[in-house]
């Protein structure tokens, strides 16, 4: 005869190892079990990870009582657990037809919601919520659901709302933060200021949320409480990559610039293929004049990303500053080699080689630089006057005449075309 100490002599033999003579208790059990005792022969199936074995138990019962919403909850469960999403919903639509009396409505109601949520149906999760609000305004249960639903969804606005009222009476509910969830929602608003006043009522200990919260402050434009935070974050999870960017950044914002070039440092240590670091090292050092590094690092961006355009207008602007127009050449002209196009590097490259007197590949690449720079007036005006030097007058009069369409006001250069015009004639 069927009895709980049948559940509990095969939960031993589970416990010792003894799959085989589990499943024969079961089994010969089960032969004998009534209706009530099946369920609780699924269910045991179902603890121990039996999933299709429960099924098949829950299943039968299901074609001999459609109506049962116990038996019904149980197979959904089951299905989630095997990834059965599409059989899941299809038991709550087809089967369940449960009113709000019923004390299985909310559940049976939740699971609905997670089901189409995870199908990508996030109105009519939301639908099915909101008509069990109707039927229970005040439960905070449902206020918890449509909260989370719309936090995933980035409703963050309308999932504060649940939040707030939750958060009235509870720090946590159902084990999730409200505080980091209501923090959450109003950084991803932009508003880093309220956001930050939730952060700053919790402790913080766990890596991500470290780096919300510093994120928050630096945001709202308090560098040392994100100073503070991502020092934490590093002490705790040294190879957490994105802090040490931003750690840099509130460093040198604060003006600490020794300390942010040593974190950018230690972050490439770390992250040798960021080439935003690089960069970011780069500009520290020559901040604090270590021109040599400088160069060292921004060459080491371009090495990862050829055509990564800041990266190499910045080191144009070193071997500018250093008086290196040849080497200027040979970067450019190796970047455009390898399948690098922009405008502005022919731009640079035409300067480079006036510098040293290729007057025909500074001419070539002022030509090239013109079709996307037509509307630039500074490269027009330089051009312009390139043009005259290199006595291709009335070139120069259209482009400088251009350049007058987009600075009316630079009477000078005016006068000056007006005296070519004349010349021309």
């Amino acid at each position: 005869m069927f009895s709980v100490e049948i559940i509990q002599e095969a939960d031993a033999h589970m416990l010792n190892n003894e799959v085989e003579r589990a499943l024969e208790v079961i089994e010969k059990a089960f032969l004998k079990a009534n209706t009530e005792e099946q369920v609780m022969i699924g269910q045991w199936y179902k603890e121990w990870g039996f999933l299709e074995e429960s099924n098949e138990i829950f299943e039968q019962l299901i074609e001999q009582f459609p109506d049962e919403i116990e038996l019904q909850s149980l197979l959904v469960d089951n299905y989630i657990e095997l990834g059965k999403d599409d059989s899941a919903l299809n038991i709550l639509d087809e089967h369940t037809n449960i009113a709000p009396t019923d004390p299985n409505y909310l559940e049976v109601v939740l699971q609905q919601a997670d089901l189409y949520q995870a199908q990508g149906l996030f109105e009519v999760s939301e639908q099915k919520l909101l008509e069990a609000k109707t039927h229970f305004p005040n439960e905070e249960v449902l206020d918890f659901a449509l909260g989370e639903l719309l936090f995933s969804i980035g409703k963050y606005q309308g999932a504060i709302g649940y939040y707030e009222k939750l958060h009235e009476q509870y720090n946590e509910f159902a084990n999730v933060s409200l505080v980091s969830r209501l923090a959450e929602s109003y950084a991803a608003l932009g508003e880093y200021e309220q956001s930050l006043e939730f952060y700053q009522n919790e402790e913080y200990d766990n890596e991500d949320d470290l780096f919300k919260y510093g994120f928050t402050a630096f945001q709202s434009g308090h560098n040392e409480k994100a100073i503070q935070a991502w020092k934490k974050l590093i002490e705790i999870a040294p190879d957490y990559h994105t802090v040490y960017t931003l750690l840099a950044e509130a460093y040198e914002q604060e003006k600490l610039l020794a300390e942010a070039y040593d974190i950018a440092i230690k972050g490439l240590k770390l992250d040798e293929f960021n080439k935003e670091l690089y960069l970011q090292s780069a500009h520290l050092a020559q901040k604090l004049n270590h021109s040599k590094e400088a160069e060292e690092y921004v060459r080491e961006a371009i090495v990862l990303d050829p055509d990564y355009q800041e990266a190499v207008l910045f080191l144009v602007s070193l071997l500018k500053d250093q008086e290196r127009p040849e080497d200027i050449v040979d970067v450019l002209e190796s970047i455009q080699e390898a399948g690098a196009a922009d405008a502005l590097y022919d731009w640079e490259l035409a300067r480079a080689y006036e510098q040293i007197e290729s007057f025909k590949d500074a001419l070539k690449h002022y030509n090239q630089a013109y079709n996307s720079l037509k509307e630039d007036s500074e490269f027009l005006k330089e051009y312009g006057f390139y043009l005259v030097e290199e006595g291709h007058i009335k070139n120069a009069i259209q482009i400088l005449k251009r350049y007058l369409v987009l600075e009316p006001s630079d009477d000078e250069t005016e006068a000056y075309v007006s005296r070519l015009s004349a010349d021309s004639y």
